[in-house]
């Protein structure tokens, strides 16, 4: 999942993402949980609930997991009090946020990461299934990477707000910010430099940012030094049952819209 370079607390991801070795014990605050709600865009106002509370999904039903504007449709693993778990198939087609002259988003400098024109598109999911764990009312999920031979590769926990629902929708956004966790146990802070460049062009403001990476170290305290759920069941050797198909997206207006928009592959 890694590429190092450089020295050995420093690496590059291998979707370009600049990560940080942390050592030493976290340093958690209370976080703000209301002003990192500012960034939400979708899953406020009638009909959304708290994630974590009935009705809870069956088994291998289809959910729209959102971020904002992108829409990828998976399938449930579990869904109770504690959380939801669903699996991203491999090659599912979901709907993404893209620069509105085609390039990729990680083709954009980071000074313009943030202000770059952007518009939805239609694009299928890159690499292989992966597992997701959303924790209710915690502001970050763990999403669970194998390699091509099947090999765990590690654990991705990508903060984002906590989860709200409707109907068969779960709703979030991302914060830019992510920790990695790899099999041996090291941790690594990744897109620091991408949040600083949020601020600097004026997209967060210090404050969010400073929330933002509050709840990374409460992520570390919590979830990965305390081996708090998920990390304390063991997901890793989980695999989707052989009968299940590739969730599809809906015929809605705004999959339409995407769709129109996408370009020629």
């Amino acid at each position: 999942m890694t590429d190092t370079s450089g020295d050995d607390d420093t690496t590059i991801s291998d979707s370009g993402g600049t990560m940080t070795r942390l050592v030493g014990d976290a340093s958690p605050r209370p976080v703000d949980l209301a002003l990192l709600e500012t960034q939400r865009l979708v899953g406020v106002g009638d009909g959304w609930r708290p994630d974590g509370t009935r009705p809870f999904l069956a088994h291998g039903e289809e959910l729209l997991w959102r971020y904002g504007p992108r829409i990828e449709p998976v399938r449930v693993v579990r869904d109770d009090e504690r959380g939801l778990v669903v699996w991203l198939a491999e090659h599912t087609e979901v709907v993404t946020w893209l620069p509105s002259d085609g390039r990729l988003l990680r083709e954009i400098p980071l000074a313009e990461r943030f202000v770059v024109a952007a518009t939805t598109a239609v694009s299928r999911w890159q690499g292989g299934g992966i597992l997701r764990i959303a924790p209710t009312g915690r502001p970050w999920s763990v999403w669970l990477f194998w390699e091509d031979d099947g090999t765990f590769a590690g654990h991705y926990v990508n903060l984002e707000l906590p989860h709200r629902r409707c109907g068969g929708e779960t709703a979030t956004r991302d914060l830019v910010l992510d920790l990695w966790l790899d099999p041996d146990g090291t941790l690594w802070l990744k897109d620091a430099d991408e949040l600083e460049a949020a601020v600097v062009c004026g997209r967060y403001t210090r404050e969010l940012a400073d929330e933002v990476r509050a709840a990374a170290e409460w992520a570390r305290e919590e979830l990965v030094e305390g081996r708090d759920w998920p990390l304390d069941e063991d997901w890793t050797s989980w695999q989707p049952p052989t009968d299940w198909t590739v969730p599809s997206l809906p015929d809605t207006a705004e999959v339409r819209r995407a769709r129109a928009t996408t370009l020629p592959s």
